[in-house]
């Protein structure tokens, strides 16, 4: 069996799409209509990707519950990247052994993400 890919219900799909690009680093590598005012674009070069469900107005809900980790070059440029877009950080970067730090944001959907530096 493989995990093939991770679904968000997003309200603004460009927005999403900006947010996953200019922080993370992901990229667009499907994008298509699926139905009357539904898009789908799928984010990701590797063998996980992120599927965004965009469907007009459709309400949000996302907890607090779960979230997305992205391993990032540099924790600190990455949160200071975060910040010049305006997206939300989640209290301060955490080390909880010598080899890993790691901080949360918010998407623009509500998403936790968690940015994980390793240390080795």
């Amino acid at each position: 069996m493989r995990f093939c890919w991770s679904t968000l219900n997003v309200k603004n799909l460009e927005e999403s799409i900006k947010f996953y690009e200019e922080i993370i680093g992901l990229k667009v590598v499907r994008r298509f209509p699926a139905g009357p005012g539904t898009e789908i674009a799928f984010l990701g070069d590797g063998e996980t990707q992120i599927e965004f469900i965009c469907s007009g107005d459709r309400e949000i809900h996302v907890g607090d519950d779960i979230s997305w980790g992205f391993e990032v070059e540099s924790l600190d440029q990455t949160l200071s990247l975060a910040r010049e877009k305006g997206a939300a950080v989640l209290g301060e970067p955490e080390q909880p052994n010598p080899l890993v730090r790691f901080a949360f944001i918010r998407d623009p959907n509500g998403m936790r993400v968690q940015l994980v530096e390793n240390l080795r």
